[in-house]
C-alpha cells in the first residue's frame, strides 16, 4: 500500500532504498468507510492524508443557507487535508467525509516536520504538490469569473474524467457553482449534440 505513495513520490524525485525504508515509517494506514468523517468543521486537522483508494469530498456548510459548498474532491493519488489547519493547528472551518469506503495513509504534523529534517528533498516534492494545489485555486477563481457554466462542466470533464466517473453529478454541480438541474440541462444538450 505504502508503494502507491513511493511511487508517487519518485515520479517527482529520486529516494535511495535508505530513504525508502525511513520514510514508509511515518506513514500510517488509515481506513473511512462511506461517509465517515477524516474530520469536521471545528476539529483541528493534525495528519496529511494521501489517498490510496476511494475518494473524499470537502466541503463548507453555509451558515446562513445551511448548503453544502464542495471545495474540492480527493481521489485516488490525491492529497486531503486542510492545510491552513494542519499547519497552523487551528480549527477547521471545513468537513471531510469518504463518498465510498477509502484508504488512506497518514503521517502526523509533528512527524512530518521530523521526516523532513531527515530527508531534505521531500521539502521540493511537497513544494510541487502544493504549487500545482494554488494553480489550480487559481484557475478556479479565474474560471469561475470568466467562463459560462457550461464552459467550466466541459473542462472539468477534460481534466478530471476520473472524478466525473467516481462522483455523484449533483457534488459535482456544487463544485461549479450551479444547480444540479442546470447541470443536466448542461448533459443533455451536450448529449443531443454529440448525437
Amino acid at each position: 500500500m505504502k508503494n502507491r505513495l513511493i511511487h508517487n513520490i519518485q515520479s517527482i524525485i529520486s529516494l535511495t532504498a535508505l530513504e525508502v525504508e525511513l520514510l514508509s515509517s511515518f506513514w500510517k494506514e488509515k481506513k473511512l468507510l462511506k461517509n465517515e468523517f477524516l474530520f469536521r468543521n471545528g476539529e483541528t486537522c493534525h495528519y496529511d492524508s494521501f489517498v490510496i483508494s476511494g475518494s473524499l469530498k470537502a466541503f463548507y456548510i453555509h451558515p446562513d443557507t445551511g448548503k453544502e459548498e464542495i471545495l474540492f474532491f480527493a481521489i485516488e493519488d490525491w492529497w486531503a487535508t486542510d492545510l491552513d489547519s494542519f499547519a497552523n493547528k487551528t480549527p477547521s472551518i471545513y468537513n471531510i467525509q469518504a463518498l465510498e469506503d477509502s484508504v488512506l495513509l497518514q503521517v502526523h504534523f509533528d512527524s512530518l516536520e521530523k521526516l523532513l529534517g531527515q530527508i531534505p528533498k521531500l521539502e521540493r516534492y511537497f513544494r510541487l504538490i502544493l504549487q500545482g494545489y494554488i494553480t489550480s485555486i487559481q484557475k478556479r477563481i479565474i474560471q469561475f469569473n470568466a467562463l459560462t457554466a457550461e464552459e467550466r462542466y466541459i473542462d472539468f470533464t477534460r481534466k478530471y474524467p476520473d472524478i466525473v466517473r467516481k462522483v455523484p453529478q449533483y457534488l459535482i454541480a456544487s463544485y461549479l457553482g450551479i444547480t444540479p438541474e442546470f447541470l443536466s440541462r448542461i448533459r443533455a444538450k451536450r448529449s443531443s449534440a454529440i448525437s
